[in-house]
């Protein structure tokens, strides 16, 4: 795994959010991910939780899990993401092909856009957040935990 990867992953209570650094540098499969997140949360089976990845100034991601629904994934840049092993991983879980080939042609999300429009940030949001140009995976991510209620869990793991 990158050295500038970030990843930590949110759980919503009766109290609010609670969060942990996730290690996924052991992940080999995208089972792995989901793996880590209720290992790391000790999840009991039906919260929601959420996985946030920011690799420096490349890419994000954002998962999500709600007990035994099938997982979800945001991927800010499908072409950013082909540098390292989690990278891979996520384009997997997000269904894009592997392009080496392809990485000039800008950003280009994928996944799931309306992975958080019931929790209030609309696909629209999501997509328009993730293409402006100049604004920094981390600083993206701080958006998105701030409309969600738990931006405090993240600075406080960063």
């Amino acid at each position: 795994m990158a050295s500038n990867t970030f990843s930590a992953a949110f759980v919503r209570t009766k109290d609010g959010w609670s969060g942990a650094e996730v290690d996924l540098g052991s992940a080999e499969i995208v089972d792995d991910l989901a793996d880590a997140v209720a290992e790391t949360l000790a999840l009991a089976g039906d919260e929601l939780a959420l996985l946030c990845v920011e690799v420096e100034d490349e890419w994000f991601a954002i998962a999500r899990y709600t007990g035994e629904e099938e997982a979800r994934v945001f991927l800010s840049d499908a072409h950013a993401v082909m540098a390292d092993t989690v990278g891979e991983l996520f384009a997997e879980f997000a269904g894009v092909a592997p392009d080496k080939e392809a990485n000039g042609l800008g950003v280009r999300p994928a996944g799931d856009f309306e992975l958080l429009a019931d929790l209030g940030v609309s696909a629209e949001e999501l997509l328009e957040l993730s293409m402006e140009e100049g604004v920094l995976p981390a600083d993206i991510l701080s958006v998105i935990a701030e409309r969600l209620s738990f931006a405090d869990e993240l600075d406080r793991l960063r």
